[in-house]
């Protein structure tokens, strides 16, 4: 039998009266008018709020700092400064990044000065979307938090560590809020339905099935959660409804929204948990963490280009063939389009979890890299140049070049490639997996060859570089 919540044709009248209402001309809708007024109304974030945690202590005492507050829409960034100002009994400023700029902060602060003066009440600053806020804008907080005109508090969904000053992140303390979860969601629906609404047998039923596919859709978003809510109230109380079930939710045409944000932390954060699910080998979370990407709008051919970097940094020469499937796989997505696009990449993606694994070519080209930044730009040695004139062949060079094909085996032991300050050094170390194996080998049987050689080049040619 399902449990179902229920809600008086009276009440669901009375409510939806006051849905619409105007308060000076502003429609407040439901997320708004449900703001939690004190701690214990608050849903989620019980790594902060929880009895002994340090926001919690912080609101019951009253005691009021800077900081910001990092997290994905909906999590309650903008109820939780409410809270703060309304604990400490002080004044409270809200300002959109989005819409306001230096002038507006300015009056801000003013109104702070005259709180400060005439009222002797602190004020609570709240800056929503503070990441969209250039250097000078963010500096123009900072004399004010420094000398107590203001409780700076600010929401972002960007990574604080990139999108806010450094000057800015010592003088406030950085909190994260995290999505909340399905149950939680139930909670807060469940909540809203009661407090709102009360219960009457005879009344509107919101079935569980309804409020378990709203918590799903809205995927850790509180606000999205009650807009879906509300919409649904208004659709029952324009049809006559007797129930909300999953067919209302389903006429609503909604999709679930998977939380992507296209060149935002969310992003990063899966092409980095796809990329250590290929680097782990582990195909199954691999193909998750894509098809995440794909269900939240990502561009398929982003993802294929970072495939075919997989295949360089994390396999390379243990499977040379990874890259070729990878590059096939781009190949194929641009030429098809999506869906079969799509399949390519997925097959190359697994591909790449279950091929063996070396990170030997990448770390030697960084090493080179590394080396040559750090070194004089030594000269092509002359045995190494072409000698296309007889000017240039007058001069050296060419001379004593060995032809390695003229040489048994083709290789020409002893001689050296490299400058001679350089001569022996090494960046390439192939591991002992996949055809690497094999490439070390064959490179260890010629460095024998080149120590026994008869002619050397410079000596002994037995350098290492500098780690």
């Amino acid at each position: 039998m399902k449990r179902f919540s229920t809600l008086s044709l009276m009440g669901l009248m009375s409510f939806v009266s006051d849905l619409f209402s105007c308060q000076g001309d502003r429609f407040e809708p439901l997320a708004a008018r449900v703001r939690p007024k004190k701690v214990e109304d608050f849903f989620g974030q019980s790594h902060l709020l929880a009895p002994g945690e340090p926001l919690h202590d912080a609101l019951c005492q009253g005691v009021l700092h800077s900081m910001i507050l990092w997290g994905p829409p909906g999590v309650g960034k903008t109820s939780f400064a409410n809270l703060l100002a309304q604990s400490g009994n002080a004044c409270f400023i809200s300002l959109s990044a989005v819409m306001s700029g230096v002038k507006e902060i300015k009056e801000a602060v003013g109104q702070a000065k005259m709180n400060q003066t005439s009222r002797q009440q602190q004020t609570v600053l709240f800056v929503d979307e503070v990441h969209r806020f250039n250097k000078s804008q963010q500096d123009a907080f900072l004399p004010y938090i420094e000398n107590g005109t203001i409780v700076f508090v600010g929401a972002t969904t960007e990574n604080p560590s990139f999108s806010l000053n450094n000057a800015l992140l010592s003088r406030a303390r950085v909190y994260t809020l995290n999505k909340l979860t399905d149950d939680e969601l139930i909670a807060l629906l469940e909540k809203t339905i009661t407090a709102q609404f009360g219960f009457n047998a005879t009344g509107l039923a919101v079935l569980d099935e309804a409020v378990l596919a709203l918590a799903k859709l809205a995927d850790g978003d509180a606000r999205r959660a009650l807009n879906l809510l509300e919409i649904l109230i208004q659709q029952a109380q324009a049809s006559g409804s007797s129930k909300i079930g999953m067919a209302q939710v389903r006429e609503l045409g909604l999709y679930n929204a998977r939380s992507f944000d296209k060149g935002g932390d969310i992003f990063y954060e899966q092409i980095s948990a796809l990329h250590k699910s290929v680097r782990g080998s582990d195909p199954d979370a691999a193909l998750y963490w894509y098809c995440r990407m794909l269900d939240g709008g990502c561009d398929p051919l982003y993802v294929a280009r970072r495939v075919v970097r997989m295949a360089s940094e994390d396999i390379g020469n243990a499977d040379p063939k990874a890259l070729t499937i990878a590059l096939d796989a781009w190949q194929t997505m641009e030429r098809l389009g999506s869906p079969e696009g799509e399949l390519a990449i997925a097959q190359a993606v697994t591909y790449l979890a279950v091929a063996p694994k070396s990170n030997a070519v990448y770390t030697a080209f960084n090493q080179c890299r590394k080396a040559i930044a750090d070194a004089p730009a030594f000269d092509v040695p002359a045995h190494l140049r072409n000698a296309p004139t007889q000017l240039l062949k007058s001069l050296g060079y060419g001379e004593e070049y060995r032809y390695a094909h003229d040489e048994p085996m083709a290789f020409a032991a002893g001689e050296s490639y490299f400058p001679e300050q350089l001569d022996g050094a090494r960046f390439y170390y192939p591991t002992d997996r996949g055809l690497e194996q094999k490439i070390g080998q064959k490179l260890e049987y010629l460095r024998e060859l080149n120590c026994h050689a008869d002619k050397k080049r410079y000596g002994s040619g037995t350098q290492e570089p500098e780690s």
